[in-house]
């Protein structure tokens, strides 16, 4: 998965900071749906990573039955915000 595309896809740009409050609530409910119906484990955490990344993530009990899953959402977590830090 591409994040321009995914961008594109959802919000109708590729520009992160042009995403409008609006096309942001918008474009984060499209994303839950899919992620709700993808089958997919690679595409599946993607799309969550992207939604973490723009804080409209769903909590990862919810998100990740698979408990090797959750601790590599974990593990993107805490690199994400170590990265937020530096």
């Amino acid at each position: 998965m591409d994040l321009d595309d995914q961008l594109f896809r959802y919000f109708g740009t590729r520009d992160m900071d042009a995403i409008t409050p609006a096309a942001l609530e918008t474009g984060a409910e499209r994303m839950r749906v899919d992620f709700g119906l993808e089958s997919n484990s690679g595409r599946r955490f993607a799309l969550w990573a992207l939604m973490y990344m723009l804080g409209v993530a769903p909590d990862l009990d919810a998100a990740f039955k698979d408990p090797a899953e959750r601790d590599t959402a974990r593990d993107f977590m805490d690199m994400v915000d170590r990265a937020q830090e530096e």
